[in-house]
């Protein structure tokens, strides 16, 4: 076939992917099409296990020995894999199709420098000389905005930043100019600001050099800014396919419903809008229901209609390339809130139960430790750092990588001590006492709710065992039989089952380990949490559910909550205070609504414009940092912030570079540590604004 205009680069048809195993076929994709036209970029939307990257490795043929297409096509360039010769196809892989995978370090080879394996690339694939390709890595190099790519190219990977790694990797995947781009979850580990960089590269590179792109990704956000098309995927099947614009303000799939609903869009509130989880939980690849997968957690599903039989893409009137499975998508109202809604009346914090008071927590480092030198270096991890939480309070600390999140938290738990200033917690000071010498009081009422649902599990013990031995650690409880009655109590405040408790972690999903995470968390009825990053590691629907957990637990208990996080889309919703770090520094603090509005510290600002929102409606204004966060171990002088600052020009001389800034305290107990002048950060714009459409249900 002749390759026109008006022949897609990526024409999938009815794909089928199953994986043999010893147990069995298992299908993890079905009836799966799209395709992708010059030029064009499509995002791959959907939850963990949907079948998104089974799809990506299906188009290069890597999927193992026990993974095969059983059914379908997928035709690159017009022409059909399936009919090509392994030659052909080792040809087409890493010269016309690329793959950037989500982990830069797993294209990476950490024993050979930069520049030797980008310019593999052209001397493998088109047999160029080492001359021609070290000009072609360097002018590429220059493509992804790397500093400085001659000391680049004598790196080798762990010398780069995450940020710097991901962009080597895409840097590498468009050295042979490919047809077709395949970025699987590119900047899930990168901060936003790094993320909000790479994700401006590849636009500007996709136009750039003609790439066509397939995305995927489970952020709405991300694709809105990104991609032309859209395909979402639940359970191995694409169930609505369309343009950006269709799919976000014009849905016409339940599941697409039911993924917008549950991420905290503006507009969203805590308490008078909340987010709506979707139920269940995905089926199981061997146990999927007849008829619509969607059909066991769909609010519109009806018996004998929607489980008669399969059902197949269908489309959707007047809107071209619009498609949808589901059979009931013309009778539904898209607009309708859900049933039982529940709202909330806002709760009035009550009394000051921490007060962090010029917190200081440095680390002496001994500069070549490896080898035994004498030198050491100070990291001053937090810094200088203030604030007050109080009872019912939801208190967000943000920043990036290395701002100081982390080592905060430590101390506040014991599992650091401070190295100056103050940590007072119903008046009993906790800063310079280590977690061994707290009483079982003290930890009880200062608890943490983890990341990682899976690491905080012991695999060998069943979850109700766990919650007991925790009640145990906390003297709570007369008996054995106590506190098993307690333990059920636990199991029903985060909702889950009371047969749960004979279950092993392997047995529960992710959100189901992370909801006795905080049961664990809760045993000893807690006057503060720290949650750190709690839903990061969940699927979309799982974290509206975790997150509403949370929510309804701390207005029944009055617990004060200290949220942290990078996802400034979460922390508008859920926090009442804010306060953003950057590199051991506060920057800036205040109420919400102070921190999302004019006047803005300079980072806030741009951690505001880095943040992907899934609305159209959405106007940003676009600042991308230059650089990377400088390393702690050898901070800038001055502002911490002065080396990325896009205002620096703003404050006369070169006080920025010399002195730390004072703490600008605005109206409404609102502060900045910055050296602008009030004047400029008074005529400051919103980042964010609307344009608001009609007939826009996204948020419905």
């Amino acid at each position: 076939m002749t390759m026109t205009e008006d022949t897609p680069i990526l024409e999938i048809n009815n794909l089928s992917i199953s994986f043999f195993v010893r147990t069995g076929e298992i299908p993890a994709v079905m009836d799966f099409s799209c395709k992708v036209m010059p030029g064009e970029a499509m995002g791959l939307v959907g939850e963990s296990g949907c079948g998104k990257s089974t799809v990506a490795l299906g188009i290069m043929r890597d999927l193992s020995n026990i993974g095969k297409i059983t059914e379908g096509t997928i035709k690159f360039m017009g022409k059909d894999m399936g009919e090509m010769s392994e030659a052909e196809l080792q040809d087409i892989r890493g010269s016309k199709i690329s793959m950037v995978y989500q982990e830069p370090m797993a294209s990476l080879n950490p024993a050979m420098k930069i520049g030797k394996q980008l310019m593999e690339v052209p001397i493998i694939h088109e047999k160029v000389s080492k001359d021609a390709a070290y000009a072609r890595s360097l002018e590429m190099l220059e493509a992804v905005k790397l500093p400085d790519p001659e000391r680049m190219m004598r790196s080798y990977p762990h010398q780069l930043s995450g940020g710097q790694q991901q962009r080597i990797v895409i840097a590498m995947a468009l050295l042979s100019k490919p047809k077709l781009l395949l970025l699987d979850e590119p900047t899930t580990a990168l901060d936003v600001t790094v993320e909000a960089g790479i994700i401006d590269l590849v636009k500007d590179l996709g136009k750039r050099f003609g790439t066509s792109i397939l995305f995927i990704s489970h952020n709405l956000g991300l694709i809105l800014e990104t991609c032309d098309r859209i395909t979402i995927m639940y359970s191995g099947e694409a169930v609505e396919s369309g343009t950006v614009d269709d799919v976000f303000d014009r849905m016409q799939h339940p599941y697409t419903q039911g993924l917008f609903r549950s991420i905290p869009l503006p507009g969203a509130d805590k308490n008078t809008h909340p987010l709506v989880a979707i139920p269940g939980q995905l089926p199981l690849p061997n146990q999927r229901p007849r008829g619509c997968n969607f059909g066991p957690r769909c609010h519109h599903y009806v018996e004998e209609v929607c489980n008669a039989g399969h059902i197949s893409m269908m489309p959707v009137a007047n809107e071209e390339g619009h498609t949808s499975r589901c059979l009931r998508f013309q009778e539904i109202d898209w607009t309708a809130l859900p049933e039982n809604l529940q709202q909330h009346e806002a709760i009035q914090p009550g009394r000051e139960v921490l007060k962090v008071e010029n917190l200081k927590k440095h680390y002496h480092v001994a500069a070549n430790a490896i080898f035994g030198g004498s030198d050491t270096r100070t990291v001053k991890a937090n810094e200088a750092l203030s604030f007050t939480a109080r009872e019912s309070e939801t208190t967000a600390i943000v920043g990036e990588s290395g701002c100081g999140k982390s080592t905060l938290a430590k101390v506040l738990l014991g599992l650091e001590t401070a190295t100056d200033g103050t940590v007072t917690m119903d008046g009993l000071n906790i800063e310079a006492v280590e977690v061994d010498n707290r009483t079982p009081e003290t930890i009880a009422s200062l608890q943490m709710v983890f990341q990682n649902p899976f690491d905080t599990l012991n695999p060998s013990h069943s979850v109700g065992s766990q919650i007991i031995r925790t009640l145990e650690k906390f003297n709570i409880g007369a008996n054995q039989k106590e506190r098993e009655s307690r333990m059920l109590e636990l199991l029903d405040l985060v909702k889950l089952p009371r047969a749960f408790a004979s279950r092993m972690p392997r047995q529960l999903s992710g959100g189901q380990k992370q909801r006795i995470g905080v049961a664990r968390c809760f045993a000893g009825h807690p006057k503060i949490v720290v949650a750190d990053e709690p839903v990061s590691a969940l699927d979309v629907s799982v974290q509206a559910a975790v997150t509403e957990l949370l929510m309804d637990i701390q207005r029944e208990a009055k617990t004060t909550m200290l949220f942290i996080s990078h996802d400034l889309s979460v922390v508008r919703y859920i926090a009442d205070r804010v306060i953003v770090m950057y590199l051991g520094h506060i920057v800036e603090q205040g109420t919400t609504d102070q921190i999302f509005a004019p006047p803005y510290h300079p980072y806030t600002e741009a951690l505001l414009s880095a943040i992907p929102i899934a609305d159209t409606s959405v106007e940003k204004k676009h600042i991308v940092l230059d650089g990377d966060i400088p390393s702690a171990m050898s901070p800038p002088s001055g502002c911490p912030f002065h080396t990325r600052c896009p205002h620096v020009s703003e404050v006369p001389g070169d006080l920025c570079a010399k002195e730390v800034p004072e703490i600008k305290n605005l109206s409404g107990g609102h502060q900045i540590k910055c050296h602008l002048a009030n004047d400029i950060l008074e005529r400051m714009e919103p980042v964010i604004s609307f344009d608001k459409k009609e007939n826009d249900h996204t948020a419905a």
